[in-house]
């Protein structure tokens, strides 16, 4: 009797770590690929873009306003350099302006998909995959997404490209974030998506490189970090979506995590902004601090991230964008 139920014991805790691990890694399953065809990503654009935020510009930390601003003057440039709805959303820190970038491509007041990136910079540090590798691919989707326009393909939906000011510390989890004043100034209106790029550039084949916030999630993750990684509410879909599309284009491996704030890094980001107004979002990340040991120092240099790679990424995304804004 007691083996009989030892054993019922042991198969229930077995079936709820299965139920528990499905709940959190959501996987997809991919028969061959329907992708649909995309414009072609500049590897070399990525870097340029990448190169002059962290090498040329560099400190574009809360208290570097030179710094901040030349960010925003140079996306701001290189947004209108292919489109012509690029606008400026400004507010005040304590007298201080800082400024949100955004780029809006389709019908005007049709539902909302919003992809962000930060600009800004923990300290006086380069930042080259925190975050210029997500503003790069926030540049290059801009530029790409207009090609698909002049192309002919017709957007149903209003998709935002917001380069964010102020999400690093000391601002961050404040009201003074870039982000939250953008979601803030969209709140009432129908926002299908918000799309976090938080540093979308660091990947490598070393065995062992990855690391996670909790030990037992190697059980069911890669080791290496040469992945992309799509982070996601408990029980939202959207995440899973994502990483279904990237792995059906087939170009670079994508996993997605569902799970609760209460995990360390869940909630790191811009996307954190929109949740606390019940919107939908999601972040595209390469697990920061997890995988790059770079992170927040001085050696968070553009000349370490792999640009081939990150394009795969920013493909994905565009990809992704089409599905949803047919």
């Amino acid at each position: 009797m007691i083996k009989r139920i030892l054993k019922s014991v042991l198969i229930s805790l077995f079936i709820l770590l299965l139920m528990l691990i499905l709940l959190i890694k959501r996987p997809t399953f991919t028969l061959g690929s329907d992708a649909l065809k995309v414009s072609v990503v500049d590897v070399s654009a990525l870097q340029q873009h990448v190169k002059q935020l962290s090498h040329e510009i560099k400190v574009r930390s809360f208290s570097s306003f030179m710094g901040l601003n030349a960010a925003s003057d140079y996306i701001e440039t290189q947004m209108k350099n292919y489109h012509a709805g690029v606008t400026i959303q400004p507010y005040q820190i304590k007298g201080v302006t800082y400024q949100n970038v955004i780029a809006s491509h389709g019908p005007k007041y049709a539902p909302i998909i919003v992809v962000g990136a930060h600009y800004d910079t923990y300290g006086e540090l380069p930042g080259a995959d925190d975050n210029a590798s997500g503003v790069a691919g926030l540049l290059e989707l801009n530029r790409l997404l207009v090609a698909e326009t002049e192309a002919g393909r017709i957007f149903n939906k209003q998709i935002m490209l917001v380069a964010y000011t102020l999400e690093e510390p000391p601002i961050y989890a404040s009201n003074g974030m870039g982000s939250v004043v953008h979601a803030e100034s969209i709140k009432g209106q129908e926002v299908e998506l918000m799309i976090s790029l938080e540093m979308i550039g660091y990947f490598t084949d070393e065995p062992d490189s990855q690391d996670y916030p909790i030990s037992a999630l190697r059980w069911v993750y890669p080791d290496t970090g040469h992945f992309i990684t799509v982070v996601d509410e408990l029980f939202s879909n959207a995440g899973p979506r994502l990483k279904k599309t990237f792995n059906q284009q087939g170009k670079i491996e994508a996993y997605s995590i569902n799970a609760p704030a209460v995990i360390p890094g869940v909630d790191f980001s811009d996307h954190r902004s929109y949740w606390a107004l019940g919107i939908p979002a999601i972040m595209v990340t390469d697990t920061a601090f997890y995988r790059n040991k770079n992170y927040h120092t001085a050696d968070d240099t553009f000349d370490t991230l792999d640009y081939q790679r990150m394009s795969y990424v920013v493909s994905g995304v565009l990809e992704h964008l089409q599905s949803l804004a047919q």
